[in-house]
């Protein structure tokens, strides 16, 4: 497995949101981005999740709300990359994918795109 330290991989996941186009992440709201270590146990293996509300599913009633939440898992993107340059990419991926979510995009879309 390729090591990395929390310090680089969250180098990298900031990386990836600055590639962002400006004009999407003024419209992200309310969300945070966080790294972990590794998915919830006993679940699917995950690179990344999504919890909350997506945009396009808010209303009058979401003043107020805690932030949605985007984690990027290290272990397993690191586990599936040989080498860095593939972290760079799937980092990438997975936080454009997350984001995705945030507006509202499914899993499917998201495959069709080439985010899945």
């Amino acid at each position: 497995m390729l090591e990395m330290t929390r310090e680089a991989f969250e180098d990298l996941v900031a990386a990836a949101l600055d590639t962002v186009p400006p004009e999407l992440t003024r419209l992200m709201d309310n969300v945070a981005v966080f790294v972990e270590d590794e998915p919830p146990p006993g679940g699917p293996t995950l690179l990344g999740l999504y919890e909350g509300t997506p945009l396009t599913e808010r209303g009058e009633w979401y003043a107020g709300n805690l932030p949605d939440r985007i984690t990027v898992y290290q272990g397993p993107i690191l586990r599936m990359c040989p080498t860095v340059r593939e972290v760079i990419r799937e980092v990438r991926i997975t936080v454009v994918h997350e984001i995705a979510h945030h507006f509202g995009i499914d899993d499917e879309r998201l495959h069709e795109l080439g985010y899945g």
